[in-house]
């Protein structure tokens, strides 16, 4: 059984509050872009095995979120088999567009539906949960404004449908560390879910709070967003916490001076 995890783009973050546990309250909308990795999950009643292809992953398997996800499902339903899992990577990583979460998240999912558990998305998403902070958002992966450490999901009408995506990955590592270094948390000056629901308002409005500090320190990720606007984008920002941009444009964009991915919001959207 294969399914194709896809990436997400934050439209608007603001950083409200540090908690007593060290992590940091936020307000954002993420949305889903058409951007995938590939999963395959295989019923090996002989052994556990995992491999991948496409981008190199770093780190232990133990940290791996598809594997973590099938210790959480063991852990409650003993009895299902072991897996032989292949992921194709594809999605950059590190770089704001959530792909590690959605591997977990569809991970999730496609074992619901291989060992015929019949988990409704409010079970998962408990399990998405224990994985990571935006996992829970990939569940039901639809717009949704995202609170808390982000796991506090609610719809929201978005609408774009025809738009195209210029999405640009300069390679810059950006830290936890670093993106939190100098941001000032805070209650957000103006109603996000408002702003939304008028683009014209985007521009000016709908910002990110970890832009200032980290355009400081990579002035080649703010010039890559000044490219945007000077290329006709109505929308520009860094995703989460970088390190890349996008562009949302009313028509195909092709003349820009970078390395690019270019989508149309249809099959998600």
């Amino acid at each position: 059984m294969i399914s194709f995890p896809n990436a997400k783009i934050n439209l608007g973050l603001h950083i409200t509050s540090k908690r007593k546990d060290g992590y940091h309250e936020i307000e954002t909308c993420m949305v889903p872009i058409p951007l995938y990795d590939a999963l395959e999950m295989i019923l090996d009643p002989k052994k556990m095995s995992w491999n991948s292809t496409g981008t190199p992953i770093p780190g232990e398997q133990k940290d791996n979120l598809i594997l973590k996800a099938y210790q959480l499902i063991k852990k409650d339903f003993p009895d299902i088999p072991t897996l032989s899992i292949h992921l194709h990577k594809h999605i950059p990583m590190g770089a704001g567009l959530g792909g590690g979460s959605a591997d977990g998240a569809f991970a999730l999912k496609l074992m619901n539906s291989l060992f015929e558990l019949h988990l409704d998305d409010f079970f998962l998403e408990e399990y998405a949960e224990q994985l990571g902070s935006d996992c829970p958002f990939f569940i039901e992966n639809t717009p949704k404004i995202a609170r808390g450490r982000g796991e506090v999901l609610e719809p929201i009408p978005i609408d774009l449908k025809g738009t195209w995506i210029v999405l640009i990955n300069p390679g810059i590592h950006v830290g936890t560390k670093e993106a939190y270094a100098d941001v000032t948390p805070g209650a957000p000056k103006v109603n996000l879910a408002e702003i939304l629901q008028d683009r014209k308002r985007w521009k000016a409005e709908l910002v990110n709070d970890f832009e200032p500090s980290i355009f400081k320190n990579h002035p080649e990720i703010a010039q890559i967003k000044g490219k945007m606007y000077e290329a006709g984008a109505f929308y520009s920002a860094m995703s989460g916490s970088g390190s890349s941009v996008f562009g949302l444009f009313d028509f195909q964009q092709t003349g820009l001076d970078f390395k690019s991915r270019y989508f149309r919001f249809e099959s998600l959207l």
